[in-house]
């Protein structure tokens, strides 16, 4: 039996320095790193969403991340994987991730059919047809809670964890897992008081890989080439049908997400008539911030308590974003902007009056 685990290792750089703080004490460190225990892939700086970011935003995203790692790792480090912020998938951003030098990404198996019933071979590579990037899917009904927990459903160890208990037995057609989440989830989300993973660590037989060993270990195999379905790693199956894969982060029902829409837009295009202003770095800063795309996540009010999520509405977290965004126009210095920056406080104004009230009218003291 094999465990492929993925972990999403990210907080919003914008997020409260504590919480930063949190995560980072209970992370990784180098020397995991340095002896092949952990492996890291390339990924976007800031958690743009790339699939409706302008390829220049995507390119000089990835860039920045692959600066970073560099500085921390070596001038030398390069990795050969890649994670698609939010599992975002579209044949244009696999194409630009593949120039860029990288070799593989993993999705979510609702990439491989566009459907929750059409399932990947567990643990094989593929090859996307579009960009040559070789794909791996994740398990998504193993990684919809705490994998250790789903994991010992699964080979039918006794399980005490609550969040377990409350689910069946899992149909898994093989001995190979792959599960991926959020980080977070180890240790900072979820506590794993009965330590349900240090008892995965016992089991015989059970062993783990990084990706890229797994790649290297069935690349003697000719890989299937295979046209990807536009996704992400929480798109429905109706939404793929229907060609709205990324309703989670602009559903054009939602007067929050199409204000907020506008106004990114509005700051992107100031960014490529204005990149020799003398408060440029400044419009960037700020700018690389208000795209993450927790912004317009928490303005989604979906519902997730179903799959060990939160209820994604916060008001404080679409502000965050939204401060961020405002203020990468407000930066500009060149008197040429007066007349976008009007039309950005006018954004600005419309969001923020939405935002609280649809808070106070919807959302404030509901129960889920």
């Amino acid at each position: 039996m094999l465990w492929l685990n993925f972990l999403h290792f990210y907080q919003p750089a914008n997020a409260e320095f504590y919480n930063i703080r949190k995560a980072l004490d209970k992370s990784y460190w180098r020397f995991l790193v340095k002896k092949g225990r952990v492996e890291l892939t390339g990924s976007a700086a800031y958690h743009g969403f790339l699939p409706l970011l302008p390829a220049e935003e995507v390119v000089r995203q990835v860039k920045v991340n692959e600066r970073i790692l560099r500085k921390y790792f070596g001038v030398s480090f390069k990795p050969t994987g890649f994670f698609l912020p939010e599992m975002a998938y579209t044949p244009a951003v696999a194409q630009i991730i593949k120039r860029l030098g990288y070799d593989w990404i993993i999705l979510d198996e609702i990439a491989y059919g566009g459907n929750l019933k059409h399932r990947p071979v567990w643990g094989s590579f593929y090859i996307d047809k579009d960009s040559g990037l070789k794909v791996i899917f994740r398990n998504r009904e193993l990684s919809s809670a705490y994998p250790p927990d789903k994991l010992k459903v699964v080979l039918k160890e006794s399980v005490t964890s609550k969040s377990a208990a409350l689910n069946e037995p899992l149909k898994v057609p093989a001995e190979i897992f792959v599960t991926a989440t959020d980080a977070e989830l180890y240790g900072l989300r979820h506590e794993d008081p009965t330590a349900e993973l240090e008892k995965l660590a016992k089991i015989k037989g059970l062993k783990t890989l990084t990706l890229s060993k797994q790649l290297k270990a069935v690349g003697r195999k000719k890989l299937e080439k295979i046209n990807i379905w536009p996704s992400s790693w929480e798109s429905s199956p109706n939404e793929v049908k229907n060609k709205q894969p990324f309703n989670l982060w602009h559903d054009k029902s939602n007067k929050i997400h199409s204000d907020l829409w506008l106004l990114i837009n509005l700051a992107l295009g100031l960014g490529d008539r204005f990149k020799k202003d003398k408060n440029f770095y400044w419009y960037r800063w700020h700018l690389v911030r208000g795209l993450a795309s927790c912004t317009l996540w928490w303005a989604s009010a979906r519902d997730f308590s179903k799959i060990f999520g939160p209820y994604a509405w916060s008001p404080d977290d679409i502000e965050r974003g939204l401060e961020d965004l405002i203020r990468s126009v407000r930066s500009l210095n060149d008197t040429k902007t007066k007349k976008a920056k009007l039309e950005a406080e006018k954004y600005y104004l419309r969001i923020k009056k939405r935002i609280w009230k649809e808070h106070w009218k919807k959302h404030w003291q509901k129960t889920i």
